[in-house]
C-alpha cells in the first residue's frame, strides 16, 4: 500500500470511528476536492452540507477534505464508487472514459462562450447528461454542475500561435481526448493528476499546462517559472459533483429530495463565487508578473477540427442541440 493510500485510509477510518462515537445515529458524509479550502467549489459543497444537516436535524453532517488530501480526482471517483467517500467534486475529464457522452462537453471550442455553456447545463441537456451519469454502471449519483471557467495555456515561453507550441510538453487531464487536442494544437499533451502538476512544472517535466486563472494562482503554478497566460479559451468545461450510489440508496426519498434541492442551490451559489474569484485571481496573477496574452483563437479552432470529428461523430445530434442553445 502506498503512503498516499495509507493516509487516505487512515483519514477515512478516523471519521468513520468519530461518527460511530459521536451524535447518536449521525452519519458523516465525507466530501473531497482537489482545490484548497475557500475555493468556490469547496465553499458551495460545504454550504450544501450545512443545509442538509439543518434539514435532517443533524442526522447528516458533511466533513470536507480539500486540497487533494484524499488523492487525485481519479482516486476520488474510485472511493465514491465503493462508498468510502460520499461526495466528490470532479472534472469531466476523468468522467469521459466512464460515461462517453460527457465527452461532448470536453471537446475544444464546443461552447461559444461561458454564457452559452451555462445556458446548456442549466437546461434540458444538462439534466439529461446528469441523468446518464446516474444511470450508468459507474455507481455515481450526479448531483449538479459547477463552473470552471475557460481554460487557456500557461507556459514559460510566450505562445500566440499553434506553431509556438511545437516541442512544448503541456500537462492535460487524464483523457485521450485532451492528449489529442493538445497534440493537434501543436504541443505534446502529457497526462497527469492535478496534484502532480506543480512539481512537474517546477522540475521541467512539462513546459506548461492549461487551466483557468483561479487554479493557476491557488495551485501556485505561477511560481514555477510560468510567465505567460495565452488566452486561447480552448476549453469551457463544466464540472460535476457526485454522490456515492451506496450512500444515496440508504437515504429516504425525502432526504434524497433535499440533497437534490440543496445541490441545485450549490450549483448557483458556486457560479457567483466563481465569477468573483476569476476577477480576483486574474488581478493577483497580473500583479505577480504573469502576462495575459491575447491571441487569435481561429488557428487553434481550425487545428482542433479533427478532434471534434473523432470524438463527436457518434454524438452529432447532441452537438447540434448544444450549438442551437441561445
Amino acid at each position: 500500500m502506498t503512503l498516499r493510500r495509507t493516509l487516505i485510509a487512515a483519514a477515512l477510518g478516523a471519521f468513520t470511528i468519530a461518527a460511530s462515537f459521536g451524535v447518536a445515529a449521525q452519519t458523516v458524509l465525507k466530501a473531497a476536492d482537489v482545490h484548497p479550502a475557500g475555493y468556490p467549489n469547496v465553499v458551495a459543497v460545504e454550504n450544501m452540507g450545512k443545509k442538509l444537516e439543518a434539514a435532517t436535524n443533524g442526522k447528516y453532517k458533511l466533513q470536507m477534505f480539500p486540497a487533494g488530501v484524499l488523492g487525485s480526482e481519479k482516486e476520488m471517483i474510485e472511493q465514491v464508487q465503493i462508498g468510502a467517500l460520499q461526495i466528490a467534486r470532479i472534472s469531466l475529464g476523468p468522467m469521459g472514459p466512464l460515461v462517453p457522452e460527457v465527452n461532448v462537453f470536453n471537446m475544444p471550442f464546443v461552447f461559444r462562450d461561458e454564457s452559452h455553456m451555462r445556458a446548456v447545463i442549466d437546461g434540458p441537456i444538462g439534466k439529461e447528461l446528469l441523468d446518464k451519469i446516474t444511470a450508468s454502471p459507474a455507481r455515481l449519483v450526479a448531483l449538479g454542475w459547477m463552473d470552471s471557467g475557460s481554460r487557456s495555456l500557461y507556459t514559460k515561453k510566450e505562445v500566440k500561435t499553434p506553431a509556438d507550441l511545437k516541442g512544448l510538453k503541456i500537462r492535460v487531464m487524464g483523457n485521450p481526448l485532451f492528449v489529442d487536442m493538445m497534440n493537434a494544437m501543436g504541443g505534446n499533451g502529457i497526462t497527469m493528476g492535478h496534484n502532480d502538476t506543480f512539481s512537474a512544472l517546477q522540475t521541467g517535466v512539462v513546459d506548461g499546462a492549461e487551466n483557468n486563472p483561479p487554479t493557476l494562482f491557488t495551485a501556485n503554478h505561477y511560481t514555477t517559472g510560468v510567465k505567460f497566460y495565452a488566452q486561447t479559451n480552448h476549453l469551457i468545461i463544466p464540472e460535476i459533483f457526485v454522490m456515492s450510489k451506496i450512500t444515496w440508496d440508504k437515504m429516504t426519498k425525502d432526504e434524497q429530495a433535499n440533497v437534490m434541492k440543496f445541490a441545485r442551490e450549490a450549483q448557483m451559489e458556486q457560479r457567483g463565487l466563481w465569477d468573483k474569484s476569476v476577477s480576483e485571481y486574474s488581478g493577483k496573477l497580473k500583479a505577480a508578473g504573469i502576462q495575459f496574452v491575447a491571441v487569435d483563437n481561429k488557428p487553434f479552432f481550425d487545428a482542433t477540427a479533427p478532434v471534434r470529428v473523432k470524438y463527436g461523430s457518434a454524438y452529432t445530434e447532441l452537438i447540434n442541440r448544444v450549438q442551437a442553445v441561445k
